[in-house]
C-alpha cells in the first residue's frame, strides 16, 4: 500500500464518522428552556409554571425561563410557540382556556391540535358554585329546586362571556335541567360584589379567588364541579353527588405544557419525565396546594385526549348557548 492509499484508508472512516456526527441531533437541552405563559405574571398559571420550572432547571442543568405573553385569549402566546424551532427549548403553557379559545374563535393563526405536541398536565383547579352566606339557599338541592320551580328567575353570575367559568355555568344549567339566567361580569371581583349585594342568586367561578370569601364566611360553597371533592373543602360535596342529571357532571380547570408539533419524541419523553419528577416533590405539591391547585401530571397522550375532548365539549356548549364566536 503506497502513501496515498494509506492516507485515504485513514481519512475515509474519519470523514464518514464526522458526517454521521453532523447528522445527529444536538443533545437536549443545549441551551436554556423557555415556557411561554399566555397569562400575566402573578396569576395561578404563571405561578404554576414558575414552580415547576425551578425544579426542572435543577435536573436539566440549564435555566428554565418564563416568558409572559398575555392577550387575545392565548393567541399571542400560542402563535409564538407554534412558529418556534421544534427542538424542545420552547414550551407553551396550555390550559382549559386553550380549549375554550379553539372553540370560541372563528379563526386562529395555528391549529390547536395539529400544531402542538402535548408534554404533560401540570395541575387541576376546581370550580365551585357559591351563594351569599346570608342568602336563601343553604344547599345545592335547595337551589336546584328553586330553579326548577321558577323558570327564568334564578340568576348565576360568572366572569366574562366565553371564559371557562361562564361556559361551565351554561353547561351546569343545561345538565341540571333548569331555566336560569347566566349573568357575565367583568372579572371575579364584580361577581363577588353582586353576589354579596343580592343582585344575583349564585355564582360559578374558580375556587381559588373565592377562598378568602369562603373562609371569612361571606360566601357559602354549595358544591364543587369536578369529579370529586376539593381537598381544600373536603366537607363540600361535588355537584355529581346530587345524582340525577348531574350524576356524571365533571368540570374543572387545568393547565399543562406543550411544544411545537414536530419536536422529536425522545425530547418530549425527556420533558415529560422532568415534569413528573418535579410534580412528585412534596414542596411542589404543597406550593400548588397553597395556590388552591392540585399537582396532576399525565402522559402526553392523556393531555392530548383531554384537549381534544374539551374543544369538542366547549364547542357544543357555545352552539347550544348561542354565544357568538369571536
Amino acid at each position: 500500500m503506497n502513501l496515498v492509499q494509506l492516507l485515504l484508508s485513514l481519512a475515509v472512516p474519519l470523514l464518514l464518522a464526522q458526517a454521521a456526527a453532523a447528522q445527529m441531533p444536538a443533545p437536549f437541552p443545549a441551551k436554556p428552556v423557555k415556557i411561554v405563559v399566555p397569562n400575566a405574571a402573578g396569576g395561578a398559571a404563571d405561578l404554576t409554571a414558575r414552580t415547576v420550572a425551578q425544579k426542572m432547571a435543577e435536573s436539566l442543568g440549564h435555566g428554565v425561563l418564563i416568558e409572559n405573553k398575555p392577550g387575545a385569549g392565548g393567541v399571542v402566546a400560542g402563535d409564538l410557540v407554534a412558529k418556534a424551532e421544534p427542538d424542545g427549548h420552547t414550551l407553551l403553557l396550555v390550559s382549559s382556556g386553550t380549549a375554550v379559545s379553539a372553540a370560541l374563535f372563528k379563526t386562529l393563526p395555528f391549529d390547536t391540535v395539529r400544531d402542538f405536541a402535548p408534554v404533560s398536565m401540570l395541575a387541576t383547579f376546581d370550580l365551585a358554585i357559591v351563594v351569599s352566606e346570608s342568602g336563601r339557599f343553604k344547599t345545592l338541592a335547595e337551589l336546584l329546586a328553586y330553579g326548577r320551580a321558577n323558570p327564568g328567575k334564578l340568576n348565576i353570575g360568572t366572569p366574562n362571556v366565553g371564559t371557562t367559568q361562564n361556559l361551565a355555568a351554561e353547561l351546569f344549567k343545561a345538565s341540571a335541567g333548569i331555566d336560569a339566567q347566566v349573568v357575565p361580569f367583568n372579572g371575579t371581583p364584580p361577581v363577588i360584589t353582586a353576589l354579596r349585594g343580592g343582585d344575583i342568586d349564585a355564582a360559578i367561578d374558580i375556587l381559588g379567588p373565592l377562598m378568602p370569601q369562603i373562609t371569612s364566611h361571606s360566601l357559602r360553597p354549595l358544591a364543587v364541579l369536578g369529579d370529586r371533592r376539593a381537598p381544600q373543602l373536603p366537607e363540600v360535596p361535588s355537584a355529581r353527588e346530587s345524582g340525577g342529571s348531574l350524576a356524571n357532571f365533571n368540570v374543572s380547570s387545568w393547565n399543562g405544557l406543550a411544544v411545537p408539533a414536530k419536536t422529536p419524541k425522545d425530547v418530549i419523553a425527556r420533558l415529560n419525565r422532568e415534569v413528573q419528577a418535579a410534580l412528585a416533590l412534596p414542596d411542589v405539591k404543597k406550593r400548588l396546594f397553597d395556590l388552591n391547585l392540585v399537582a396532576h401530571g399525565s402522559s402526553p397522550e392523556q393531555l392530548g385526549d383531554l384537549l381534544t375532548f374539551e374543544i369538542r365539549r366547549w364547542s357544543d356548549v357555545i352552539v347550544r348557548a348561542k354565544i357568538q364566536k369571536q
